[in-house]
């Protein structure tokens, strides 16, 4: 890896000093902010046509930058610094002397994954802090993943995994709750079905009385499963991982799917993360196109039931890898959030997973 310097209160850290040494997430509001808040802005104002020329070569804090379009000029507003929570990421140690249950060895994702890894990723928008999902199935990685938050502050929170269709699932969560960083509890939708088709509702009625948050996964179909959860225990709080994980093409979005995503939207407890845009439009092995109006119809679903109040970004890394680059998958939805203002851009970026999780400022 390239080794950048990086100003940084008037202290200069590479940037793989900066990753070592656990950045506060107020340290890394700071680290590389001239230059990522710089280009971003540059790609979102091309994205929808405009020539960009920021003024010294740089945008500072509270400087305004200056949009050329043919003969006018039109300011953009200022940039205070930008928080970014990335609410969906996956860390995990094959070299543990117990392994890992996910993922499998014949997997590209095997290798050593930690949150020192990330922050030396090239990024578009420098990432401030994370809300860690759980991937793994056994008990005691939940405690794993809290002990790694434990001295690095820019983890905010767990969202942990537990079954909720057995009979320590409250002893369980309660233990893990205990500690203000576990935020949620990933649910697959086989279970959610089953647990709904019975109606065995105590564990996610558990859940809302600790204020720990439902992140569903699943088939499209899980859609619809969170609208029934979200009726039935109505003071729940549901994230839906990555938009229903529909295939995006270059046909219409699925009929179906849409339905599902206005259902889902009903209630106001109801989230939608933007995360795994790569991923859907990248399977079967293929790399997930650049151009966000590839995107824009499937996004533009998700706006349209979700609104500013109830988006979350997420990047599903290092998943995502498989068919796009981390900067690319901040670039896709950060771009298309941008063209709805700055305070949707926030929103999106932290203001909405700080209601949703709850995650604590560190």
């Amino acid at each position: 890896m390239s080794e950048h310097r990086i100003d940084h209160g008037g202290a200069e850290l590479s940037a793989g000093q900066a990753a070592n040494n656990k950045p506060s997430r107020r340290e890394a509001l700071h680290l590389g902010l001239q230059a990522t808040l710089a280009g971003c802005f540059a790609g979102s104002m091309r994205s929808v046509g405009l020539s960009v020329q920021i003024e010294d070569g740089e945008l500072a804090r509270g400087e305004i930058a200056r949009v050329e379009l043919e003969d006018s000029k039109v300011e953009s507003g200022t940039f205070e610094d930008l928080e970014i929570i990335d609410c969906h990421t996956h860390f995990y140690d094959p070299t543990r002397a117990q392994g890992v249950p996910w993922p499998p060895k014949d997997s590209h994702l095997y290798r050593k994954v930690m949150p020192e890894d990330m922050r030396e990723l090239p990024q578009y928008r420098r990432v401030t802090g994370t809300v860690i999902v759980e991937a793994s199935e056994w008990i005691e990685d939940n405690q794993w993943l809290l002990d790694l938050a434990k001295d690095d502050p820019w983890i905010v929170g767990i969202v942990g995994r537990l079954d909720p269709s057995v009979a320590m699932f409250p002893e369980q969560l309660r233990r893990f709750a205990d500690n203000p960083l576990y935020r949620g509890i990933r649910i697959w939708e086989e279970r959610l079905r089953e647990l709904l088709s019975r109606n065995e509702l105590g564990s996610f009625k558990l859940m809302a009385d600790l204020g720990i948050t439902a992140d569903v996964n699943g088939s499209p179909e899980v859609l619809d499963l969170a609208a029934e959860l979200s009726k039935r225990v109505s003071g729940l709080t549901i994230a839906l991982n990555h938009i229903g994980n529909v295939a995006i093409t270059d046909a219409a979005p699925p009929e179906s799917w849409k339905k599902s995503i206005s259902a889902a939207s009903k209630s106001s407890n109801v989230y939608c993360k933007i995360s795994a845009l790569a991923e859907g439009a990248g399977r079967e092995g293929r790399k997930a196109p650049d151009d966000l109006e590839f995107y824009r119809p499937t996004l533009d679903v998700v706006w349209n039931a979700f609104g500013a109040d109830r988006v979350i970004y997420g990047s599903n890394w290092p998943v995502c890898e498989v068919a796009a680059d981390y900067q690319k998958v901040q670039r896709l939805s950060m771009d298309y959030i941008s063209q709805k203002g700055d305070d949707s851009l926030r929103k999106f970026c932290s203001g909405n997973s700080l209601k949703a999780y709850r995650w604590k400022a560190r």
